[in-house]
């Protein structure tokens, strides 16, 4: 069994730290971060994550754009991306249906629950 790794990418570092913690200790993945969408194309493209949590709003490159420079690129086309969003869902779901998502899951999340979340989104229950 290969170790998943994940890309976490939220402009709050708190946020960041939290997600970080939770998708180490409760998952047992290796977690990459950065504070910004500009920075996460280029750490996906050299880092090949299994999946990418993605905040929505952020200064700068927000995470759509950075959905959609990681779509542009053959090299991170397939990664999944499971947008992290305080907007309300059901806005989100008609907004961002054609980025091509793994899932959203909304802010603020539970610690202990993130890594069972995403691992169900992603098909990763019995890895």
């Amino acid at each position: 069994m290969t170790e998943r790794r994940v890309l976490v990418v939220d402009d709050d570092d708190h946020i960041r730290e939290v997600a970080t913690l939770a998708l180490e200790v409760v998952g047992g993945w290796q977690v990459i971060s950065t504070n910004s969408g500009a920075d996460a194309a280029e750490l996906a493209r050299a880092e090949r994550p299994d999946a990418v949590l993605l905040d929505v709003m952020m200064p700068g490159v927000d995470g759509p754009s950075t959905v959609a420079r990681l779509r542009e690129d053959p090299m991170t086309a397939e990664i999944p991306v499971i947008l992290l969003t305080a907007k309300n869902l059901s806005v989100d779901r008609r907004d961002f249906s054609r980025l091509a998502l793994a899932g959203m899951i909304p802010k603020p999340f539970d610690p202990m629950t993130l890594a069972g979340q995403v691992a169900q989104m992603l098909g990763w229950v019995d890895s």
